[in-house]
Order: C-alpha cells, then sequence, then structure tokens
C-alpha cells in the first residue's frame, strides 16, 4: 500500500492535484472539483492537529472501517460521507487547491516525525497507517475527478 510519507507517492498525488482544472467533471458523487479539494483539506487538518472536527471515538467504525482505511482495498464509489465532512457550499478551485498542497507540503515536512497523535474516532494509528489512510483517501478523490 502506498504512502504520503514515500517520497514517489507523494509526488504522484501532488502531479494529479495539479492535472485538475476548474473545469475539471467528477465521475461520480455530487461534489465539485473544489468541493473535493476542499474535502479532501479535512484529514490532513486532522493529522497535523488543526481541526479535530468534533469527532469523538466510536467503537462500531473503529471496529468495522479503522482496517479499511490503510488497506490495499480502494475505497467503493459513493460511499457516504460523514456529515459534518460533506460538501454543499461553493468553493473556490484556486484557493482550495493552494490549501490542500499547502497542507500536504506540511505534512511531506513532517516525515520524520515519530510520535504521531490518535485519531479522534480511529483511536492510535502507526506512522505508516496514517501515511496510507492519506494517500488511499486522496486516491479516490483524485480518481474521482479523473487524475
Amino acid at each position: 500500500m502506498k504512502s504520503l510519507f514515500d517520497k514517489p507517492a507523494y509526488t504522484e498525488v501532488n502531479d494529479r492535484i495539479n492535472l485538475l482544472s476548474e473545469n475539471s467533471k467528477n465521475h461520480w458523487g455530487k461534489m465539485t472539483v473544489g468541493q473535493m479539494l476542499h474535502h479532501c483539506q479535512a484529514p490532513l487538518n486532522i493529522i497535523l492537529e488543526k481541526n479535530d472536527y468534533g469527532m469523538k471515538p466510536n467503537f462500531l467504525v473503529k471496529l468495522f472501517f479503522k482496517k479499511m482505511l490503510y488497506n490495499d482495498t480502494p475505497f467503493k464509489k459513493n460511499l457516504p460521507t460523514a456529515k459534518f465532512l460533506r460538501e454543499t457550499e461553493p468553493r473556490d478551485f484556486n484557493f482550495e487547491k493552494d490549501q490542500l498542497l499547502m497542507l500536504l507540503n506540511e505534512f511531506k515536512d513532517q516525515s520524520e516525525r515519530e510520535n504521531w497523535g490518535a485519531h479522534p474516532a480511529f483511536g492510535r494509528l502507526t506512522k505508516q497507517q496514517w501515511g496510507q489512510m492519506q494517500y488511499k483517501h486522496l486516491d479516490h478523490h483524485l480518481t474521482q475527478f479523473g487524475v
């Protein structure tokens, strides 16, 4: 499983984001490209401890979904999004793209960090699991928009 802590995976994701345009269309789901870029910032904000979005530990979520976050099986199309992470407001493509790239760079700059806090909903994750989860989520949404 690829991890955003690995330079080739980081470069791949960065390049794919730069292939998007404000005219990129989704292949499934309801989000616009700007909304998707904003949505993809949330997991990075969580790992960088900038925002926990009010998430609370949930035993059932941890039991049934935690391993899905960092295994090789791609996320299914049209999976439900947690209510607080749904995007319904219009988003400025260029602003959201710049914000996401900035968060990705900040994430990469912490690649040597060994002590990671717990995920607010999924609990403790290893550094490798955090990196895999970030890659998998971004890959899912970049694929959604054809890049």
